[in-house]
């Protein structure tokens, strides 16, 4: 790993780059929850894709208040239940009145069994079969990924990380799978366990260029993993030897297999991959372990915003592995201590004060 001496701390870093890029997806993640008409008269494409995760996630808070009182032990059922709000908030964005139902009669106990049976969600008022049901929601959102419009991919890709890590944190270690039927340019974390617990994929391969777009999206993730291989190197650096520096080298290694793979992916493509920078600003000193740990959960944390980007400006199989390098973004900064959110890498929607009252009167106690 590189020592904190290396180089010389410049503001013009790419970690600079990525809060940036945090701040303008922030502006186009409350368009990710904006009406997809198609125009005036048009039908909305994404319709029929927003229904059904509507629909998904109704089930979830259905699951959610028909949970027993007393039964969630120490699982945050309630914080995850409010977050899970917010997703469906911003799904239901745009949808017909009669197509959305109301958060507070998705979150009613009466509606549990007939909305779970309706989903295929686990049955059970049980923490794991909640878990399961979070899981299982997450993988259903990214088989609509590859049909999904940009922004409401990126919506859907925020989505399903969030719940991988709220299935996590309910207690399911079961790794996501990608549907078999999805495109899948394999996610670029070769050489480095995956961050929710799968075994290393193959490189990613691009059957054809990627677009403009993509293209720019691809630079962007690009600089901002040079960033995070050299603040992964602080990490490393700054943490007593045993587990926590087991776990910076493996996030080293995880962020040079990412920038190695968008570089391949760039070159192949007759782009010049962006190069690393002289050198990088930290978004604060790191004196210590602790914060060394809190820099870790800091870079994976904007790193979502740059993989949000990605998600929306790819598609096919650059556009899942950009949702499985968000994830694994996602699963990585909890578990440096970082705070999750409704919608990673997403401006979060604020909760009607309907949806706020549904979710306070179907928390369990």
């Amino acid at each position: 790993m590189q020592s904190t001496g290396r180089r010389t701390f410049l503001a013009t870093g790419a970690l600079a780059a990525a809060g940036l890029l945090a701040a303008c997806t922030s502006g186009s993640g409350s368009g990710s929850g904006s009406p997809g008409s198609g125009g005036k008269g048009k039908p909305d494409p994404d319709l029929p894709l927003r229904t059904r995760a509507v629909a998904a996630t109704d089930a979830l808070l259905a699951q959610y208040a028909a949970l027993p009182a007393g039964s969630a032990g120490g699982a945050p059922v309630a914080e995850l239940q409010a977050e899970l709000v917010k997703q469906r908030a911003a799904l239901a964005s745009g949808l017909p009145a009669s197509s959305a139902p109301s958060a507070a009669a998705a979150s009613s106990p009466a509606t549990a069994a007939a909305s779970t049976a309706a989903s295929g969600s686990p049955a059970g008022g049980t923490v794991a079969a909640l878990a399961g049901a979070e899981r299982s929601t997450a993988q259903a959102r990214l088989a609509d990924l590859a049909a999904a419009s940009p922004e409401l991919a990126r919506l859907l890709a925020s989505a399903a990380a969030a719940g991988a890590l709220h299935a996590v944190r309910l207690g399911d270690q079961t790794p996501l799978t990608v549907p078999a039927d999805t495109p899948s340019a394999g996610a670029p974390s070769a050489g480095a366990p995956s961050a929710d617990g799968g075994s290393p994929s193959s490189s990613p391969s691009t059957p054809n260029p990627p677009s403009a777009g993509a293209t720019a999206a691809l630079q962007a993730a690009l600089a901002a993993e040079h960033a995070a291989v050299y603040a992964f190197g602080v990490v490393g650096a700054k943490v007593p030897p045993g587990p926590k520096r087991d776990e910076a080298r493996a996030g080293y290694a995880a962020h040079q297999a990412r920038r190695d793979a968008w570089q391949r992916i760039l070159a192949a493509a007759g782009a010049t991959p962006a190069a690393a920078a002289p050198g990088y600003q930290l978004p604060f000193a790191v004196p210590d372990p602790a914060a060394a740990g809190r820099l870790a959960a800091e870079v994976e944390s904007r790193l979502t915003a740059v993989y949000a980007d990605l998600v929306a400006a790819g598609s096919g199989g650059l556009r899942m592995t950009a949702a499985t390098a968000l994830r694994e973004c996602v699963l990585q900064c909890a578990h440096w201590g970082g705070a999750s959110t409704a919608l990673p890498g997403l401006a979060e929607p604020a909760a009607s004060p309907s949806a706020g009252s549904a979710s306070a009167s179907g928390s369990p106690r």
